[in-house]
């Protein structure tokens, strides 16, 4: 019985072990978008730090991540005028992950577009 309950305990801490080597972002870190010019992209890392493009300004931040969502903060971006891109990604201010998809918000919490997976 003990050697029963012995194993119980083991199979608990291993499973709690693993668990919190999970990373927490879920499925938001990783490459979103793509990296051709003029096209926006997001580079999401596991601590919620990210860089990408609106698709003519560069753009870098430290975000949070909670489940599926990721929430932008302050975002540091170049200004450049680009002439014939639509640089929707400059007014994102969050994320939501479904599969392989992020669909972006801006401060209203408004649509405003998509980035398919690219990892």
């Amino acid at each position: 019985m003990n050697r029963t309950r012995n194993a119980g305990v083991v199979t608990l801490l291993a499973v709690a072990l693993l668990t919190a080597c999970t990373p927490q972002g879920g499925n938001v870190p990783g490459k979103w978008g793509s990296t051709d010019p003029g096209q926006p992209n997001l580079i999401v890392n596991d601590n919620g730090s990210y860089s990408g493009s609106d698709g003519c300004n560069t753009m870098t931040g430290t975000g949070t991540i909670s489940g599926t969502s990721i929430e932008l903060g302050t975002v540091a971006m170049t200004q450049k005028a680009c002439s014939g891109v639509d640089t929707w990604m400059s007014t994102a201010a969050s994320g939501k992950a479904d599969g392989n998809v992020m669909t972006m918000f801006d401060k209203s919490g408004t649509k405003i577009g998509t980035l398919d997976r690219n990892d």
